[in-house]
């Protein structure tokens, strides 16, 4: 006899809400209906565990079909099933979950029960306009029930046919929606949220090359592993296992640098393994490569704002019961595990790094250029990492040679420290680019470090902000003698009036497409007669307002530049005699060459000039 009925919900709009709001993609309904079929098998496992079900488990193979005919996909398991009752309690009373009551009894048996059979089912009216359960309870004598909707509160439930325990969901889908049935569609839906649940799936069957066509073979196709690497114990795995499954998450993926295998079971449950990839340029290109597991059922590789923001930057996965299977990311966000969870992946990537200095380093420094972006981003973005950092974090000088924070500030100790005793950082970001001022700086018995990363200006705004007593100036950003004043220089001998002829002569010949600031200085006879630099504090700024680091104001500002003329050189003097332009523009144009500022015309017109004094 068909009964017919009235869902229990609060709201005659529940399925609007589920369709539009609860669920943020409509994708993931596949994933809730084979998570439900998994957790039926668990729940089947357990009473046989126990001695409550005494039958034979048999094949608990969960599979998935399509008939894109009949644009329907099929859902079917043999795990406990559910009787009239039970589907009038766990299916019409919307978000009554059976799994808190199995729980209670099963308790030893929780980690393998993923427990959604509320809402999760519902996600399914998303993309379907009919519903059907077909569903045997394992129980001895047990009907088994069909019970149908159309998204609507309205159900229809009658007695079925059979034979076997377990559920079959059968969804009839909205045109819209029917490029779900699809074969490859459904492929990648289900390697996409099912690749490592601990059941296996089927779906469809294994398919070879024989004789020039594709044979379809007499064998289920299974798309998941029940066993991933991070649910084994570490002391069981190589090396190679490691970066096997490595090569399994990112096919396309350089060898990663190392691994962290996390596994805790208190004060929360947590396993998995996190990859430190090799990291060269752009922070987008490397982002939420983490995926997220609850008992190993997919939640999302959008992991921002849920783990510490250059965790972001690590790969891998992680699983925790202690997550809930929910794809608001707001609740994820507020919710205490997720944070604690956090704030523990966090230590454990420190002590990583920290037990790698200690007991490797040069393995730590043979890896160093792939990884500093990322020490960089954590020190930025997290207190306690950069506290932990202080312990491992290397500097990287001009000569290729690797030191500690520590050692470095003894390094330069003794000759580095200006007129106010300030401890000074020399630094350059492209030795090639840099070279000459680079030489500059040696020649005085200055160290130089190479701070190339994209976060070079904000890293070391950071860093003046918590040394005392230090400032880091960039190797091009002042003469040699003022990179680290330590006594007044002289000025040069010269009237105000002879001043500002000179300097209206040099701003007359510079290009007009950036701001130049002509100044006069006493360097040395065996220096160059001009050198350009461009001011500390206005290209640190400018280069973290390209970087978004605020201050966006300074990015439309025209680049600017210091003309130091070297007052002591003999050209220069010849210059203050002759006022001769044609040199005036020739010493210049070599400074705009050394610094990769002399294009097109300009440069064309230096060539020819510059044949012109050799003939």
């Amino acid at each position: 006899m068909k009964n017919k009925g009235t869902i229990g919900v609060t709201s005659q709009d529940i399925f609007p809400v589920i369709k539009k709001f609860l669920y943020s993609d409509h994708e993931i309904f596949l994933r809730e209906l084979i998570s439900n079929a998994v957790d039926a098998t668990q729940k089947l496992k357990a009473l046989a565990a126990k001695g409550d079900f005494k039958g034979d488990t048999g094949d608990l193979t969960i599979r998935v079909s399509s008939d894109t005919g009949k644009q329907t996909i099929t859902v079917s398991d043999r795990g406990i099933g559910m009787t009239e009752e039970e589907v009038d309690k766990y299916i019409n009373q919307i978000a009554f979950s059976s799994a808190g009551e199995f729980l209670e009894k099963y308790k030893d048996q929780e980690n393998n029960i993923i427990g959604h059979f509320g809402l999760g089912f519902y996600s399914s009216f998303m993309v379907a306009k009919k519903v059907e359960i077909v569903t045997k309870s394992w129980q001895e004598g047990a009907q088994a029930v069909r019970w149908t909707c159309k998204g609507t509160p309205e159900y229809a439930m009658e007695p079925a046919d059979k034979e076997d325990r377990g559920t079959d969901i059968i969804l009839h889908l909205y045109a819209e929606h029917q490029s779900y049935a699809q074969e490859s569609m459904i492929n990648e839906l289900l390697h996409k949220y099912c690749s490592f649940l601990p059941v296996e799936i089927a779906f469809g069957k294994e398919k070879e090359w024989k004789d020039g066509k594709e044979v379809v073979l007499d064998k289920d196709r299974i798309i998941n592993d029940v066993t991933p690497l991070w649910t084994k114990k570490p002391a069981d795995l190589k090396d190679e296992d490691y970066r096997a499954f490595y090569q399994k998450l990112y096919p396309m993926a350089e060898e990663p640098l190392f691994w962290i295998h996390l596994n805790v079971d208190y004060p929360f449950k947590l396993t998995g393994v996190l990859y430190f990839p090799r990291i060269k340029d752009k922070l987008e290109v490397t982002r939420n490569k983490i995926q997220l597991y609850c008992n190993q059922v997919f939640v999302t590789d959008n992991v921002e704002s849920i783990v510490p923001d250059f965790l972001t930057l690590l790969h891998g996965v992680i699983d925790s019961p202690d997550i809930p299977l929910n794809v608001s990311r707001s609740y994820l966000q507020s919710d205490s595990n997720v944070k604690k969870i956090s704030a523990h992946i966090t230590r454990k990537v420190a002590d990583r790094l920290e037990e790698i200095f200690k007991n490797d380093r040069p393995a730590l420094e043979e890896k160093w250029d792939n990884l500093k972006l990322f020490i960089e981003y954590g020190m930025l973005t997290e207190e306690k990492f950069y506290e932990r950092a202080l312990k491992f974090a290397l500097f990287k000088n001009t000569d290729g040679k690797y030191l500690s924070f520590e050692e470095y500030a003894t390094l330069i100790q003794a000759n580095q420290k200006d007129k106010d005793n300030k401890l000074v950082y020399l630094y350059a970001t492209n030795t090639e680019e840099q070279y000459a001022y680079i030489g500059a700086a040696k020649d005085k018995g200055y160290d130089v470090l190479l701070l190339d990363s994209p976060l070079c200006a904000h890293f070391v705004n950071l860093l003046e902000s918590k040394m005392k007593d230090v400032r880091f100036v960039r190797i091009d950003s002042d003469t040699p003698e003022k990179l680290i004043p330590k006594e007044e220089i002289a000025k040069p001998d010269i009237s105000e009036d002879e001043e500002k002829a000179l300097r209206e002569l040099f701003q007359e010949v510079l290009p007009k497409e950036a701001t130049f600031t002509v100044a006069f200085e006493n360097m040395g006879a065996q220096q160059l007669p001009v050198v350009i630099t461009r001011g500390e504090w206005m290209r640190r700024y400018r280069e973290m307002s390209a970087l978004g680091g605020g201050m966006n104001f300074m990015g439309t500002m025209p680049e600017s530049f210091n003309l130091v003329v070297n007052f002591e050189h003999p050209l220069v003097q010849k210059i203050r005699e002759t006022k001769d332009r044609n040199l005036v523009s020739q010493i210049c144009d070599l400074a705009l060459l050394a610094n990769n500022l002399l294009k097109g015309e300009a440069l064309s017109t230096f060539i020819k000039r510059s044949v012109d004094i050799i003939q």
